[in-house]
C-alpha cells in the first residue's frame, strides 16, 4: 500500500490502468438513518408543498421542504457554463441526496420563534476543485435570496478577494438572466456587484474579506469560498455573530484542503472532520467532507464511518483511479476523468506538480503535519464514565502501573499519566491558577469547570507549585505499585531529583523525537483499534486527544512524533497525550525482572 508522503513514486497499479466500467450504486438520502438530536419538542410539522404534507414532529427530516429547494434548482435555474450549459439545473444525485436534501430538509422546533426552522445554521463542504461548487453555491445563494421566505434577506459572498468571490456571484447573475422569472424579479447593479429583490427588500452582494469593514451586516446567508485562503477567522466570526437576529440563517463555507497545518483553514477543516466523526459534537453544523486518505489509518477511519459505501477509496495509492471518486463526487458526470488522468500523468513526471495534484485534485493535506487520533475510536474506548477522578483511583489501588510525566514550563500545564496492565489510563493535571481564565476563553468555559470538578489542579499564583506535584506523585506512589516513570528530559534535572528523593521511584529519561515517539504512538493506535485502552471519559484527556497532531518526515512516513501547538495563539494543549505516550513507552519495556527474594525466598 503506497503512502502519499513517500518520496519514491509507487508503481502504476493495474487498477490505475484499467478503465472503470462498473456502474456505481446510487445512494438516496435516508432520513430514517440520518443522525439527529433526540428532541421531540414541537407539534406536527404540517409543512405542505404540491399536495405533500409533512406529518412528523420533533427534530425530523421534512421532505416537502427539501423538495422545494430541489424544485427551485430544476424549475428556475439554468446551468450557466460547462458541458451542461443552457440545460435545466437538475441536481446531480450526490448534490441532491448528500448536500441539498439533508441541509435544507432537516428541521428542529425553535422555542424562540415558535415554529420549525432549519436545524443547520452552519455548513462546511470540503471537496476537490472542479466538482461544480461555483454553480451549486450560486444556486444556493439565489434560493436564500428569493426562495427562503425571508424578508429583507441579506446574502453575502466572500473569498480571498472580490475577484475570487465573483466566481460564485457571476454564475448567479448568468442564472438570473437565463431564468425569465428571476430576470423579471431581480435587478443587477453591476458596479456594486449586487442583485436586488425589491419585492422583499433583499439583496445578494460580494464583500471584501476585511472583517473590520463588515461588522454592520445582518446576514441571512453568508458564503465563504476557499476557506484555506483566509488569513484568520475574523471575517467568519463577524458574519456569524451578525446573523443572531435571523430566524434560520445559513453560514456556508466551502474549500479544498490546505497545505498549512497551522492556519485558520486547517482548523476549520479539522473541525468539520470532527463533526463528521461525531455529529452530536455540533448538531447545528452540516458537513460534507470528501478527502482521499493519505495513510492506512485514514482509510480505516473512512471504512468505519461509511461502511459499505461503493465509492470509498480502496487504498492510499493516489495514482489508482479507484481512489479518485471519493474526493471527486462529480467524476463520471460533469467532471471528466480524462482531465484527471492528464493531470496525474503530469504530476507523476514532474515533482513540482505532484503536491498540486494531491491537494487540489485529491483533496489531500500535503503538509507533513495532520490530525492524529480519530475521535470515533477515542469515544469508543470510554469504558465506564467516571463521575470524579477519585472514583477511578479508588478502583485501581494496589495495582502495578507505568507513569509518564510531561512537565511544562512553570507558567503552563503539566500532565502525569498512569497506565495499568489492563489498559486503564488515568491522569493528573496541574496548572497555575492565573492561566485558567485564558484557557477558559478557548474552551467556552469548560476549563474552569474541569478545575472545579477536580480533573485539573490549579495551584496558587502565576507559576506551577512543584511541591504540590511532588505531593500528588508521592500519594500515587503509596496507592499504586509503580514500575517506573518515563519523563521528558527537557523537564529538568532538579524535578527528577526531587521526585526520586521523595519516592525512590525509577525515573527513565525520554524525549519527543521520532526515535522515541514512534513505538508508543504506534502502540497507542493499535490499542485504540483493538479495544485495549480505557480512559473512563476523562474530559481533559479527550480535549487533548481531539487537538493533538502528528508529524512524519517525507522520506519515512512510518516515523511519528506529536506536534505541540502554539500555546499562546491557539489555546490548545496536548500535554496529557505525550504523558500517556511516555507511560506506554514504559509499558513496552515491560515489567522489571523479579527479585531473587521474590522467586527463591530469603534462604540462600
Amino acid at each position: 500500500m503506497a503512502s502519499t508522503t513517500a518520496t519514491r513514486r509507487p508503481a502504476r497499479s493495474k487498477a490505475a490502468t484499467r478503465p472503470r466500467t462498473t456502474r456505481r450504486k446510487l445512494l438516496r438520502f435516508d432520513g430514517r438513518t440520518w443522525w439527529r438530536p433526540n428532541n421531540r419538542r414541537g407539534g406536527v410539522c404540517g409543512y405542505t408543498l404540491d399536495g405533500k404534507t409533512c406529518g412528523k414532529r420533533g427534530a425530523h427530516y421534512c421532505e416537502p421542504r427539501a423538495d422545494k429547494v430541489v424544485k427551485f434548482f430544476a424549475e428556475l435555474l439554468i446551468h450557466p457554463a460547462g458541458a451542461l450549459a443552457n440545460t435545466r439545473f437538475e441536481l446531480a444525485h450526490w448534490q441532491e441526496h448528500e448536500i441539498i436534501r439533508p441541509l435544507f430538509g432537516e428541521v428542529i422546533w425553535s422555542e424562540q420563534w415558535g415554529r420549525y426552522v432549519r436545524r443547520y445554521s452552519r455548513a462546511t463542504i470540503v471537496m476537490s476543485r472542479k466538482n461544480g461548487k461555483s454553480a451549486l453555491l450560486s444556486g444556493i445563494a439565489l434560493y436564500m435570496l428569493v426562495g427562503d421566505g425571508e424578508e429583507s434577506a441579506e446574502v453575502y459572498g466572500a473569498a480571498a478577494n472580490t475577484r475570487q468571490a465573483g466566481k460564485v456571484f457571476e454564475p448567479a447573475v448568468k442564472m438570473m438572466r437565463k431564468s425569465p422569472i428571476l430576470a423579471k424579479r431581480l435587478k443587477h447593479i453591476r458596479n456594486a456587484r449586487r442583485l436586488v429583490d425589491e419585492k422583499t427588500g433583499s439583496h445578494y452582494e460580494v464583500i471584501p474579506s476585511d472583517a473590520d469593514n463588515e461588522l454592520g451586516h445582518s446576514p441571512h446567508c453568508f458564503i465563504l469560498d476557499e476557506v484555506l485562503s483566509q488569513p484568520d477567522d475574523s471575517l467568519w466570526k463577524a458574519m456569524v455573530t451578525g446573523a443572531g437576529a435571523r430566524t434560520q440563517p445559513l453560514m456556508l463555507a466551502i474549500t479544498t484542503e490546505t497545505s498549512d497545518h497551522a492556519s485558520f483553514g486547517a482548523d476549520f477543516i479539522d473541525e468539520a472532520d470532527r463533526v463528521m466523526e461525531d455529529p452530536a459534537r455540533a448538531p447545528h453544523h452540516f458537513v460534507f467532507v470528501r478527502k482521499t486518505p493519505r495513510t492506512p489509518d485514514d482509510l480505516e477511519r473512512l471504512q468505519r464511518l461509511f461502511p459499505g459505501r461503493p465509492d470509498l477509496p480502496v487504498s492510499t495509492d493516489p495514482w489508482d483511479e479507484a481512489n479518485w471518486y471519493w474526493s471527486n463526487p462529480a467524476l463520471g458526470t460533469f467532471l471528466s476523468i480524462d482531465a484527471l488522468r492528464q493531470d496525474a500523468i503530469e504530476a507523476r513526471k514532474d515533482r513540482s506538480k505532484e503536491n498540486g495534484f494531491l491537494q487540489f485534485r485529491l483533496n489531500i493535506r500535503v503538509s507533513q503535519v495532520t490530525r492524529w487520533i480519530p475521535m470515533d475510536l477515542w469515544n469508543a474506548r470510554v469504558g465506564e464514565v467516571a463521575p470524579t477522578p477519585d472514583w477511578i483511583r479508588g478502583r485501581l489501588v494496589g495495582q502495578r502501573c507505568w507513569g509518564g510525566l510531561d512537565l511544562s514550563s512553570k507558567l503552563d500545564l503539566t500532565a502525569l499519566a498512569w497506565l495499568f496492565p489492563g489498559g486503564e489510563a488515568i491522569w493528573r493535571f496541574w496548572i497555575p491558577e492565573s492561566v485558567v481564565p485564558h484557557l477558559d476563553d478557548h474552551t467556552n468555559g469548560r476549563f474552569g469547570q474541569w478545575v472545579d470538578d477536580g480533573w485539573i489542579t490549579a495551584t496558587d499564583g502565576d507559576t506551577i507549585d512543584y511541591e504540590r506535584i511532588y505531593d500528588d506523585i508521592d500519594a500515587d506512589h503509596k496507592a499504586f505499585r509503580i514500575v517506573d516513570i518515563t519523563y521528558d528530559k527537557w523537564s529538568g534535572e532538579p524535578v527528577r531529583q526531587a521526585i526520586v528523593n521523595r519516592t525512590r521511584l525509577k525515573m527513565v529519561e525520554s524525549d519527543t523525537t521520532y526515535l522515541r515517539m514512534t513505538p508508543p504512538m504506534s502502540e497507542l493506535m493499535r490499542r485504540l483499534k483493538a479495544d485495549e485502552l480505557t480512559h473512563f471519559g476523562n474530559p481533559v484527556a479527550r480535549w487533548m486527544a481531539d487537538t493533538v497532531e502528528k508529524k512524519s518526515p517525507r522520506d519515512d512516513p512510518d516515523r511519528l512524533r506529536p506536534v505541540k501547538p502554539d500555546r499562546d495563539k491557539t489555546g490548545k494543549r496536548i500535554d496529557g497525550i505525550p504523558a500517556l505516550l511516555f507511560a506506554l513507552d514504559g509499558a513496552l519495556r515491560g515489567m522489571p525482572k523479579p527479585s531473587i527474594y521474590e522467586t527463591q525466598g530469603m534462604a540462600l
